[in-house]
């Protein structure tokens, strides 16, 4: 007998950024494996499943992503509704499509749930607009860990024109910025290194590219965390916009 797996995205912190689906995703749930870096308040609207941690975080010790997949497989077999409950997005630097991939082909039936990523809830709660007219004319999200150990192309990414938006980055802040220096991007170009985005205690440190790993050990940054690197890092949206109209004006904030 098979059931469903639900691969939901909890979002990156606040429970209200939770969309509607993950809520019915988790009310139909029997079985709840929820990763370490979801906040448990979601929790609430799981109403009779058994809860199970699953936590994966750098650095810490892990629960191996083998045994996730069997115990994934093991409650649907059993005629269980499992939900997978991630940080973020499952798809983006979540492994969601190598879990979907997996169950799929053992005949599981599975359904992605969309989540708020970090990079977009941290730069929403420092009032940054990653993309913005005449500015940034696009935002590019990337890892700084690879499971090869394999090296981005970073001349392209400095040269590429958009925001960039980079994940697990705390521990190769040196790397990023030289790779980004030596790829021909601007020694002042505006950085925001943004710890626990959208939770009561997110932290944010303005910085720019050729001072970042100084402010952020200054700052005593710490994961999870994203950096937010592009000219838009210097923005503010004005908060004090009119009632009525679309437009909203910009602010230099010094680095």
């Amino acid at each position: 007998m098979s059931a469903k797996v639900w691969l939901v995205g909890a979002g990156p912190g606040d429970p209200e950024l939770l969309t509607l689906k993950a809520v019915r995703a988790l009310n139909e749930a029997d079985v709840v494996l929820i990763d370490d870096l979801v906040n448990t308040a979601v929790l609430e609207h799981c109403h009779n499943a058994r809860v199970i941690p699953v936590g994966k975080r750098g650095g810490c010790r892990s629960t191996p992503q083998a045994f996730i997949h069997r115990l994934m497989l093991r409650y649907a077999r059993q005629g269980k509704c499992v939900a997978r409950l991630k940080g973020g997005d499952p798809c983006i630097f979540g492994r969601g499509g190598e879990e979907a991939q997996w169950l799929r082909e053992r005949g599981v039936e599975v359904e992605l749930v969309n989540g708020i990523t970090a990079g977009l809830a941290g730069a929403t709660q420092c009032d940054i607009p990653l993309t913005l007219r005449g500015v940034a004319r696009g935002v590019t999200l990337v890892t700084a860990h690879t499971q090869d150990g394999s090296s981005l192309n970073w001349q392209a990414l400095a040269q590429g024109g958009t925001t960039l938006v980079i994940y697990m980055g705390v521990a190769k802040l040196s790397e990023i910025r030289e790779q980004l220096l030596a790829g021909g991007m601007a020694a002042d170009m505006p950085v925001v290194m943004i710890e626990n985005a959208s939770l009561p205690h997110q932290r944010e440190c303005r910085s720019d590219l050729t001072a970042m790993e100084k402010d952020a050990h200054d700052f005593e940054l710490k994961s999870p965390a994203i950096l937010v690197i592009g000219a838009v890092a210097a923005c503010e949206v004005d908060q004090k916009i009119a009632a009525f109209g679309s437009s909203y004006r910009l602010q230099a904030v010094s680095v």
